[in-house]
């Protein structure tokens, strides 16, 4: 008679998941996003916004901590909550985009509110998302980033021309969580 031992995978990567947050430290977001690396991305969001009616966020959260870390909210749930929280839906043309960035899983989501995501769709953004998790793995951070604004400027300027009347409603300062 043989016993079988079976393991919950799931647990285990969760109980990873929880190790990796809790011991990302604020040291670790300068790190790799220090001051000079956020006034670029700074200028890169003001540059592309000269180029389409778009409005551009970046955010990077170090790691989520508390109840959203033990029910194992993902990356896309919680940059949904900061979507909402930093009010990008609100722009007089539904053309508010999100970049957010989970550190802690090196997860990079975007988020683009309907008037965007109507016309880009899930697939462009993923390939964009992939590309800058790629550049976050081999530590290229700052690259990481003004590569995805690069891509994302492409299709909001072929969809979102720039007018006259063109004004910045969100700000383009990058935020740390």
């Amino acid at each position: 008679m043989s016993t079988k031992t079976t393991v919950n995978t799931k647990a285990t990567v969760n109980i990873k998941r929880i190790i990796k947050h809790f011991l990302m430290t604020r040291w670790q977001v300068n790190k790799s996003f220090p001051a000079a690396t956020l006034d670029a991305i700074e200028k890169e969001i003001k540059i592309s916004e000269t180029m389409h009616a778009g409005e551009i966020r970046f955010v990077v959260e170090a790691a989520l901590d508390g109840a959203p870390l033990f029910k194992d909210q993902s990356a896309q749930e919680r940059a949904l909550e900061v979507f909402s929280q930093l009010r990008i839906w609100d722009t007089e043309y539904n053309n508010g985009l999100l970049i957010y960035l989970l550190l802690a899983d090196r997860a990079v989501e975007i988020v683009a509110d309907r008037g965007i995501h109507s016309k880009v769709g899930v697939e462009e953004w993923q390939k964009i998302c992939r590309k800058m998790e790629s550049d976050f793995a081999a530590g290229s951070f700052k690259h990481g980033v003004c590569i995805g604004i690069n891509s994302i400027t492409e299709h909001l300027a072929a969809h979102f021309p720039t007018s006259e009347d063109d004004i910045n409603e969100l700000p383009n300062k990058p935020v740390v969580m």
